[in-house]
């Protein structure tokens, strides 16, 4: 599975599959500890397949650990969990990716946010039942879910605006884009030539899309926003969450190995306006996309 071998229609069956795809490891607590088995659950995992944990046990070679085949009773039960829809019924907001913001025509202030993080909340979302509306700042990433409708913005403004929009009608918001904090005050109409030893830009604030949420925030509505933060990073955090009303806030650190902007993994720590901490470790940017949503859905049932 996790190399693509095709020697049997289990197989053929798995590498054409368009659907969620569930795997049950079974061996012996040797075999299961094994690098190049761990690599290949890895490495399945990165696919979006989703692993039911073998259980603890004896095990066939006299051994006790980890190994035996998920209960049956286990496996549907975690089945069930996917299954049901959680969210049917609701509506979702979700913001995305980096903002570019215009210096001439040729050149622009933006960051290194790649929109994984948020394309994965949206479709974790849409996958519950939720019609997503996913508003991305310039990414390569697209979606198919038949739940998303994906809005293309470049800027901050052209964020502020969708947002806005469609703010009124979600019951979920989440704003995971990195929108730039500071714009240009004057765009040039024609490319800046390099004629001068130093250049100056004068820079103004850009709309704060999260504070101008909160104030339209009305009773039953979610808004979830995330803080990259590299110092005082809980205090800076818990300053958000409270000042700006929101409901739940994903706290994640530069400061950590393997998260932050460029990577396929994150690491977080979800804090929510009752000052209950989750600290969750490294983890590939889908799985932390299913713990918000896990949470998300904690908090609409609270």
């Amino acid at each position: 599975m996790a190399n693509g071998l095709c020697d049997n229609l289990l197989l053929a069956t798995y590498l054409s599959a368009r659907c969620p795809v569930f795997f049950c490891p079974a061996m012996d607590l040797d075999m299961l500890q094994h690098p190049s088995t761990q690599a290949n659950i890895s490495k399945l995992k990165t696919f979006g397949n989703r692993l039911i944990e073998p259980g603890f046990g004896e095990l066939a070679s006299g051994l006790i650990g980890l190994g035996r085949m998920a209960e049956p009773e286990i496996i549907v039960r975690q089945l069930n969990t996917f299954f049901v829809v959680r969210l049917q019924g609701k509506k979702a907001l979700v913001t995305a990716g980096p903002t570019h913001e215009a210096i001439d025509p040729v050149r622009f202030i933006g960051n290194n946010s790649s929109g994984k993080m948020g394309f994965a909340i949206a479709e974790f979302l849409a996958d519950e039942g939720a019609a997503v509306t996913l508003v991305s700042g310039p990414t390569h990433l697209h979606t198919s879910h038949s739940n998303i409708i994906l809005q293309r913005i470049t800027s901050a403004e052209e964020m502020h605006n969708a947002c806005v929009q469609h703010f009124a009608d979600a019951h979920i918001t989440v704003l995971s884009a990195a929108v730039a904090d500071y714009k240009p005050l004057e765009v040039a109409t024609q490319k800046i030539k390099k004629t001068e030893a130093d250049l100056q830009l004068n820079l103004t604030k850009t709309h704060d899309i999260a504070a101008a949420l909160s104030h339209k925030k009305q009773a039953g509505q979610i808004i979830l926003c995330f803080a990259l933060e590299t110092e005082n990073e809980r205090a800076n955090a818990e300053k958000k969450l409270f000042g700006k009303n929101f409901d739940l806030i994903v706290l994640n650190s530069l400061n950590d190995n393997g998260a932050g902007f460029g990577h396929d993994t994150n690491k977080v720590t979800l804090i929510d306006n009752r000052k209950q901490v989750k600290e969750f470790p490294l983890k590939p940017k889908k799985e932390v996309a299913r713990d918000i949503v896990e949470a998300v859905i904690d908090l609409i049932h609270a």
